[in-house]
């Protein structure tokens, strides 16, 4: 079965649901626009409160769906197109929703799902959810607007142990590290998610969609305001890593680390 994003309105609140049965909720090119899509119409939606996040089947998203890759991810032009507009577009869609959103971890959080996570405004863990993102044993990086955004949320020492290390994290590292809100027993995290939901919802949505403006804000970068030659210098930097960030797309250890995991084996790198 295709995996879907769905999406259900219960008055003020929207429950959004990853939906891949079998592959543990990972994200296809198709579900990346279904989000683009959804957060875009709940953006939308001025009568709507609080967005809670979930995946289906006590897992929140253990990655991309590898079984697709091979398809485009070997030459430079269909890989930039699955990072900047499928991957982006899904991910920005929910960065730029004004309406506050509650993810509900359970299980695997791995890669895509920890970008995702990423975009919510309050994040609720079961105790034995996980967090990765071991995409070098795949043998490929982490996009750049995609491990800029992990970086800044789950903060830079974390993201450098997942993307240079393969380390995989449990709940309360990750809420010692203060990515996670809350970690609580597995059968309690959801009823929690919930209750936090209602809570955001029974406030002020005018506040609230102000409020995630501000904080939008917040997060761009100021110095460029008062040094220019610093902005022209990092602005030129950053234009050239984009330019150059999927040159590595027939490389043989990208090849080798995705042909590996789809024969279900070690990588030889």
């Amino acid at each position: 079965m295709p995996g879907q994003i769905l999406c259900t309105l219960e008055g003020g609140l929207a429950r959004v649901t990853l939906s891949h049965p079998g592959k543990l909720n990972a994200m296809s090119r198709g579900m990346w626009r279904a989000l683009r899509r959804v957060f875009a119409d709940l953006q939308q939606a001025s009568s709507l409160r609080c967005v809670l996040l979930a995946g289906e089947g006590g897992a929140f998203c253990a990655g991309g769906d590898i079984s697709e890759y091979p398809d485009f991810r070997f030459e430079e032009a269909s890989l930039r197109a699955f990072h900047e507009e499928d991957v982006w577009g899904g991910l920005q869609a929910m960065l730029d929703c004004d309406v506050p959103i509650v993810a509900q971890i359970e299980g695997a959080c791995m890669g895509a799902g920890v970008e995702i996570a990423c975009c919510a405004d309050i994040r609720i863990a079961g105790a034995s959810a996980k967090f990765g993102a071991p995409i070098a044993k795949l043998g490929f990086p982490m996009a750049p607007r995609e491990a800029q955004l992990v970086a800044r949320v789950a903060g830079e020492g974390t993201a450098r142990e997942f993307l240079l290390q393969a380390t995989v994290l449990d709940a309360g590292t990750m809420e010692r590290r203060g990515f996670l809100n809350q970690v609580l027993a597995d059968a309690d995290a959801p009823a929690a998610a919930l209750a936090a939901a209602h809570s955001v919802a029974r406030l002020a949505p005018g506040a609230a969609r102000l409020n995630k403006q501000t904080f939008r804000v917040l997060s761009e970068p100021f110095l460029e305001s008062f040094v220019p030659e610093v902005s022209a210098k990092w602005s030129s930097i950053a234009t050239n890593t984009i330019a150059n960030a999927y040159r590595y797309a027939a490389s043989a250890e990208h090849r080798e680390g995705i042909a590996a995991f789809l024969e279900k084996r070690k990588p030889a790198f």
